[in-house]
């Protein structure tokens, strides 16, 4: 079933904004009325969303979001990278998609499809860069079409269905970030904190996870970027930025350190080649830095998935038990109702078994 189909109800059932649309200036339809629900469609396709955030700009969140959501799509996840960075708009670049322009379907502004080996399902990304005239045009817009904007990149995008929507935000906590989380509301949403070793940038960066404390938003964790650099003739190991204590920081807010990125050529090789080191070089100490992460974010999919499983076996336990052939069945047994007490014990064990199963996981 097409996007536009799910959408019958509404009065108009185009996949993208009025804005977007020719007739925009004569439709006489409820044009608020259709931007909302196409938003609520959208977020029901998308299991979890992944937002990558730092009050500090140039501490990598582009990076690490392009190599999380492709390291997930490694994984076997539908993943999609929705680019929030509105000044700044680097993932058509980090997959290969430099220069690219999008196109209005009936389902919606359309995404491009990064792939490579290993990866199942393509990740699907999402950029303001893609409406662009070319790389070097600057934005300069007020909050108004920032607010419109954040809008019309979750819900005018056509994003299909997603295990995964990894958003790359600009730097800061200011209208960008409070549209988006206001918008976000009642669905499956976390954070990633990304900050480098300096005390300058932790300053600056860690104010974002203030802003998820106060806010509620659950952390998954804190990325290290620029962590150290691996000498290319020794092999050893050294730091350019001094320890300024930002496991210490990090423990004040309760937010762990998940992953640790080295400085290396390959990640910048990488992002400027349209390819990610997760996947251009798999086996490489920088790509190997980001395992962690992309587990820990797997691992909210995977808890999910399982609660999924649990629930609906517990349904269709409880249905079989009350089928009227199965009970009529059992009636002509000589041990009928034995059988069927036994079978009722057997199946509810296993109800509890997946449930403890599954809270077991969540506590983990």
């Amino acid at each position: 079933m097409e996007f536009g189909e799910k959408l019958a109800k509404l009065d108009c059932t185009l996949g993208h904004a009025c804005q977007f649309c020719p007739q925009e200036d004569t439709c006489a339809l409820d044009k608020p009325h259709h931007n909302t629900r196409l938003i609520e469609a959208r977020l029901q396709e998308i299991d979890q969303i992944i937002v990558v955030l730092a009050n500090k700009g140039g501490v990598g969140k582009s990076t690490v979001s392009a190599n999380l959501a492709a390291g997930l799509a490694q994984d076997g996840f539908r993943v999609g990278v929705a680019d929030a960075d509105i000044h700044g708009p680097n993932q058509s670049r980090f997959f290969g998609f430099a220069g690219a322009k999008t196109r209005t379907t009936y389902n919606g502004l359309q995404t491009r499809g990064f792939q490579t080996d290993g990866i199942a399902h393509s990740v699907k990304v999402g950029s303001l860069a893609f409406m662009l005239e070319d790389d070097t045009t600057p934005i300069v817009w007020r909050d108004a079409y920032k607010h419109d904007f954040i809008h019309h990149l979750i819900g005018s995008f056509d994003w299909g269905s997603l295990d995964y929507l990894i958003v790359d935000m600009p730097p800061g906590t200011g209208n960008e970030l409070i549209t988006l989380c206001d918008m976000l509301e009642g669905s499956n949403v976390s954070a990633v904190l990304v900050s480098t070793p300096q005390a300058v940038a932790q300053m600056d960066s860690l104010k974002a996870g203030r802003f998820c404390k106060e806010r509620g938003l659950p952390v998954i964790g804190a990325v290290e970027n620029m962590a150290g650099v691996v000498c290319p003739h020794c092999s050893e190991e050294f730091h350019l930025f001094p320890e300024a204590g930002l496991d210490a920081a990090l423990a004040a807010l309760e937010i762990p350190r998940v992953a640790a990125v080295p400085l290396a050529p390959e990640i910048a090789m990488g992002s400027d080649t349209g390819a990610p080191v997760v996947c251009a070089h798999p086996d490489s100490v920088a790509a190997t830095a980001f395992g962690p992460l992309i587990s820990a974010v797997a691992a909210l999919g995977r808890k999910d998935f399982s609660k999924a499983v649990a629930a609906t076996l517990g349904d269709l336990f409880q249905d079989n038990l009350a089928d009227r052939e199965l009970n009529a069945a059992l009636a002509d047994l000589p041990e009928g109702a034995e059988l069927g007490e036994e079978i009722a014990a057997l199946l509810g064990q296993e109800a509890g078994r997946l449930r403890s199963a599954s809270d077991g996981e969540s506590r983990a």
